[in-house]
């Protein structure tokens, strides 16, 4: 049974379709990406499964168990978290107070006490915290608040806090965007050991060079329609794939 399943999903704003149809389904401890030129529906597609946007039509299933319309704090217990394209971290909090703040869907203690350590569980939240913040390679700047951190590192940290809720499936939105290439490079690195621990990644990237080496299989978008699908290979190589990246040239026939 795949970890993720999405049927004929289909969002309307008003009059435009963004989503149209979509169907996929995410392996266990595979990385999935899903990719298409600007404006094919990706962000949209991980808004529906995040519980921001709720589908006109059509079915997501975690291990089999339909999820309606949840909010994303349900979407998050059902163990499933994301990051965003645009960075969005408590800026005026530390670097370890946001990573604390990410592991409340698990405690008994809530939001206000993983921040203020007025509940019990403190401890083992800031333990926690420390371990994730060490993971993605940031903890001589525990203690520095989110807007002071360089955009790369708030980038890593957002990623922390997403793992702070121990997801089985981790939604990245992105997570390259303004990177340079040895901070790509670092983030590959770091993807591919969370696959190696058992989390499932679906990743939503423009940088090719990052989503062909790293992905298992890759749904591709235009318009909000699955267009192709397959392995990285064979995305490489399908027609309609780079007819959408790149165009088709004038005058060329149509089959």
């Amino acid at each position: 049974m795949p970890l993720l399943r999405v049927d004929a999903l289909h969002k309307d704003f008003g009059g435009l379709r963004a989503v149209d149809g979509l169907s996929f389904e995410v392996e266990k401890g595979h990385v999935h990406a899903l990719i298409g030129p600007n404006g094919s529906g990706k962000t949209t597609v991980l808004n529906l499964l995040s519980g921001v946007y709720t589908p006109t039509a059509g079915r997501i299933e975690v291990e089999g168990n339909l999820l309606g319309a949840w909010r994303p704090h349900r979407m998050v217990r059902s163990g499933m978290a994301r990051t965003f394209q645009n960075i969005r971290l408590f800026r005026e909090l530390t670097a370890l107070e946001n990573v604390m703040v990410g592991c409340h869907s698990w405690t008994r203690a809530g939001l206000l006490g993983a921040i203020t350590g007025a509940r019990v569980e403190e401890r083992r939240i800031r333990e926690r915290a420390l371990e994730l913040i060490e993971l993605v390679g940031i903890s001589e700047r525990r203690d520095s608040l989110g807007r002071n951190l360089p955009y790369g590192q708030q980038r890593l940290l957002e990623l922390a806090r997403a793992l702070a809720s121990n997801p089985r499936l981790l939604l990245l939105d992105e997570p390259a965007a303004g990177l340079n290439a040895a901070e790509t490079e670092a983030l590959s690195d770091l993807l591919r050991n969370l696959r190696a621990g058992g989390l499932t990644l679906l990743l939503v990237e423009h940088d090719m060079g990052m989503v062909i080496p790293l992905s298992d299989r890759v749904t591709v978008l235009n318009f909000g329609r699955k267009i192709a699908e397959g392995s990285p290979r064979q995305i490489q190589d399908d027609e309609a794939v780079i007819e959408a990246y790149l165009g088709r040239p004038e005058g060329a026939a149509r089959q």
